[in-house]
C-alpha cells in the first residue's frame, strides 16, 4: 500500500516538473521576427473593364437571342417589371429601337450583386465591332459605341500555282484579301484566268478587336501583281477627305477602275458567260442564245449596281424572276435577274457599288445565281468585250501629292521579294497569331 502511494506520488512530480518547464519556456523563448515579405501581399482583384463598365461590381449574364425573345421577355427573366421594361422603351427608342433585336446576336445582362440580382444594364452586340448600351441603374439611357479596334500591317507574297484562293487558303490566310484584289484590280486582270507562275505582293492591314480577336482584312494599302509577265500596280488613295473617298491607282496615278465595275456581286464566280451561239442539250441540242453573264454566288450574296444611274424597272416576270433594270446614261443599261428580293423602286437614283438587292433563284434558274445583262444603244452587249469609259483621273491639284504620297509605298513592295505563299508582319513587336 505504501509502495502504490509512493509511486502515484512519483508520476505527480513528474507531470509538475513538465508543466514547470513549460511554462518557463513560454516566459523566456522570444517570438522570431516575422519579414514583411514573408506576407502574401492582398492585392484586390484586378478592374475587369467591358463596354465602359467595371464588370466586378455586377452579376454578369451573357446570352445570345433566340427565336421568340424580346426586350421585355429578357428583361422579366432577370427581374424587370413590365413598367419599368416600358419607360426603358419608350425613354430610349430615339437612341435604339428594341424591336430591332436579331436572333443568334450576343447580348450582356448587368445584374445587382445581391440574391434579387436584378437588371442594372442590358448591352446588345449588333456586330463584333459595336455595342448598344441600354442602362438603367440610376437614370435610364442608351448609347451605341465600339469596341477598341487595333490595325496590324502585313505583308503577303504568292505565286499562282491554280488560282489566287488557293495560294491565300494554302497559308490560313483570310479568302477576303482574295475578293478585295480582285476587285481592284477588276478591269485589268481577270482573275478567273490566272496563269501558273503569276505571283503577287500585297501590303494589307488587318484588323483585331480588343487586341486578340481577329475581324479579317481591313483594306489594302498596296498591290504589285504581274500576270502574264506584265505589271500592275496599285496604291490606295483618299480623293476626297470630306467625304472619305479612297480609290485606287497605279504608279502613274492612273485609277484602276472603271465607269462600270466588272461584276455586280463580290463573292463570285462566272458560272455562263454571254453566248449567242450556245445549245442546249436539254431543248434537243439547238441555239439558244444566252444574252448575259451568270455569276453564281449564295442565296442572300447582296447585288451591287455597277455604275451610277437611275432604275427604271423593279418588278417581276416568270422568267426573270425579281429583277431590277438601271439607266446609266444615253448608251447604257443593265439588268439584275433571279433576285431573291429587291432593295430599291424604279425612278430610284443609285450610285455604283449600292445594294439593289440580294441573290436568289426566282424565275427560270436552276441554281443560285444573278444573270447580269448589260445594254449598249439598245442592244444586248458582252460587257467584258467592251471598251467603256475609264472613271475619273486624279485631278492634277492631287497629282503631285498622290505621286509622293506612294514613294515610300513602291519602295517598301518592291523591296519585298517573292516566296511561296509566305507572311510577313512588317513589325515583330506587332507579331499577332493569325486567328482566321
Amino acid at each position: 500500500m505504501e509502495q502504490t502511494r509512493t509511486r502515484r506520488m512519483g508520476r505527480e512530480c513528474l507531470i509538475l516538473f513538465a508543466l514547470l518547464l513549460i511554462i518557463v519556456s513560454c516566459k523566456t523563448d522570444k517570438p522570431e521576427p516575422i519579414l514583411e515579405d514573408e506576407f502574401a501581399a492582398v492585392i484586390p482583384p484586378e478592374d475587369l473593364k467591358e463596354f465602359g463598365f467595371n464588370l466586378n461590381d455586377y452579376i454578369v449574364k451573357r446570352d445570345t437571342i433566340r427565336n421568340g425573345d424580346s426586350f421585355g421577355l429578357i428583361m422579366e427573366r432577370y427581374n424587370v417589371g413590365y413598367s419599368k421594361v416600358f419607360q426603358i422603351a419608350e425613354e430610349t427608342r430615339k437612341d435604339f429601337d428594341i424591336r430591332k433585336l436579331q436572333v443568334g446576336k450576343p447580348y450582356t445582362v448587368l445584374c445587382s450583386k445581391d440574391s434579387i440580382q436584378q437588371a442594372l444594364s442590358f448591352i446588345y452586340q449588333p456586330n463584333r465591332e459595336e455595342y448598344v448600351v441600354l442602362n438603367f441603374k440610376d437614370s435610364i439611357h442608351a448609347f451605341t459605341s465600339r469596341k477598341p479596334i487595333k490595325y496590324v500591317e502585313k505583308e503577303f507574297t504568292g505565286v499562282i500555282t491554280s488560282n489566287i484562293s488557293q495560294t491565300l487558303s494554302d497559308q490560313g490566310v483570310s479568302l477576303i484579301l482574295a475578293y478585295k484584289m480582285s476587285d481592284i484590280y477588276a478591269w485589268s486582270i481577270d482573275f478567273t484566268r490566272l496563269q501558273p507562275n503569276d505571283h503577287f505582293k500585297v501590303i494589307y492591314t488587318d484588323k483585331y478587336i480588343d487586341d486578340t480577336i481577329y475581324a479579317g482584312v481591313d483594306k489594302i494599302k498596296a498591290a504589285y501583281f504581274e500576270h502574264k509577265s506584265e505589271p500592275f500596280y496599285a496604291f490606295e488613295f483618299e480623293i476626297d477627305s470630306d467625304k472619305g473617298i479612297h480609290d485606287y491607282f497605279n504608279e502613274k496615278a492612273h485609277n484602276l477602275r472603271r465607269a462600270f465595275l466588272k461584276a455586280p456581286v463580290e463573292y463570285k464566280r462566272i458560272s455562263s458567260r454571254f453566248n449567242l451561239n450556245r445549245r442546249i442539250a436539254l431543248y434537243g441540242n439547238k441555239v439558244r442564245p444566252h444574252k448575259g453573264t451568270d455569276f453564281a454566288a449564295a442565296i442572300g450574296t447582296p447585288i451591287r449596281s455597277t455604275a451610277n444611274g437611275t432604275v427604271t424597272k423593279s418588278a417581276y416576270t416568270r422568267g426573270n424572276g425579281n429583277y431590277v433594270k438601271i439607266r446609266h446614261n444615253s448608251a447604257y443599261e443593265t439588268q439584275y435577274l433571279h433576285m431573291k428580293s429587291q432593295n430599291v423602286k424604279a425612278g430610284q437614283y443609285v450610285k455604283q457599288g449600292d445594294i439593289i438587292g440580294w441573290v436568289g433563284m426566282t424565275g427560270n434558274t436552276s441554281g443560285p445565281h444573278v444573270c447580269y445583262r448589260f445594254w449598249k444603244n439598245g442592244k444586248q452587249v458582252d460587257p467584258f468585250l467592251q471598251k467603256l469609259p475609264q472613271s475619273e483621273p486624279i485631278s492634277d491639284s492631287l497629282k503631285v501629292k498622290y505621286l509622293d504620297f506612294i514613294k515610300p509605298l513602291k519602295l517598301q513592295i518592291d523591296a519585298i521579294k517573292i516566296r511561296n505563299s509566305t507572311i510577313l508582319d512588317s513589325s515583330p513587336e506587332d507579331l499577332i497569331t493569325h486567328l482566321d
